[in-house]
């Protein structure tokens, strides 16, 4: 899920500003973009991953320090001072020049040394950031929230029309018994010819002109046994379940993303079973418009957190 929060936060006068950016990601994926201590990088990080399960999560960290804990310190080079004085002094001589003054001495290279004085202001800067990282987090939710909200309106239509697919399979696999019998008369009929069928048989062997006669106990049997293999019935239970787990999984308040998934990917896994199972022309169809559904689905969940 995508979303983007801000806080700003001030302690002990530091002043923090942390962004945090969230972008659609199967795993969590979290970079920290900041200037800022080891441990205090860590204490970060464990918010986010406490607060987050999905997205790739990157965080920027911006300080405004306290007044007065830095500055510019500035030291004097004593040697360097009489070696410039002393040079200046002899040209100044040479040239019939007045002596040179001190400012002319300290503006040489070398001579003054300046360097950035920082007091200690960790402690201020720390609870600054975690405050506005809090702040961040807070609004970052309150996106995702929005665009949750949406991804579940989604998500239920789309396994709304995986239930009523699954409800025309059911309708058409009750017939298939029905289909194989009729089926397995019609080749019969054409490979022997309507004497197969005949009601009286031939004591010792073949009807008259050679033709073999079905007894129709083998043919219930044949039939029986075709209609087993063909049975769809615990794969269309397992797919009533699952869909009904999506459902509650989708309206709860957990994260459901990576449930989802495993439920997506059983949900396929039930549909090719029926497909590979099935000998009718209008569950095949079914199936077809099923799997289109269900990649949908599937990419919609990718955003889910």
């Amino acid at each position: 899920m995508t979303g983007f929060g801000r806080g700003v936060a001030e302690h002990g006068g530091a002043r923090a500003t942390v962004d945090l950016r969230a972008v659609n990601h199967r795993f969590l994926d979290l970079k920290v973009r900041a200037q800022i201590a080891p441990a205090l990088e860590d204490q970060v990080a464990t918010k986010i991953r406490a607060s987050l399960e999905r997205g790739s999560v990157s965080v920027t960290v911006n300080l405004a320090r306290p007044p007065g804990t830095s500055g510019i310190r500035a030291t004097i080079d004593e040697v360097a001072a009489h070696r410039a004085h002393d040079q200046l002094q002899r040209l100044a001589a040479k040239l019939g020049l007045p002596a040179p003054d001190l400012a002319l001495v300290l503006a040489q290279p070398g001579v003054v040394a300046t360097a950035e004085e920082v007091l200690d202001d960790s402690e201020a800067l720390d609870a600054a950031i975690l405050a506005a990282l809090e702040h961040a987090l807070a609004q970052l939710h309150a996106m995702r929230a929005a665009e949750g909200r949406a991804l579940e309106r989604e998500v239920l239509g789309r396994l709304d029309e995986l239930g009523r697919i699954r409800a025309g399979i059911a309708g058409q696999a009750a017939g298939v018994a029905e289909q194989l019998h009729h089926k397995l008369r019609e080749r019969l009929a054409r490979l022997l010819g309507d004497a197969a069928f005949a009601t009286t048989t031939v004591a010792g062997g073949p009807a008259p002109g050679g033709i073999g006669v079905v007894d129709p106990s083998r043919l219930a049997q044949e039939v029986a046994l075709l209609a087993e293999r063909a049975d769809i019935t615990e794969e269309l239970v397992r797919l009533d379940s699952h869909l009904e787990q999506a459902r509650a999984i989708a309206t709860g308040t957990a994260a459901s993303g990576r449930k989802l998934d495993f439920l997506v990917q059983e949900i396929g896994r039930e549909l090719n079973t029926i497909g590979s199972k099935s000998q009718r022309t209008e569950i095949s169809a079914a199936i077809v418009e099923a799997k289109s559904v269900l990649e949908k689905l599937r990419e919609q969940v990718q955003n889910v957190e």
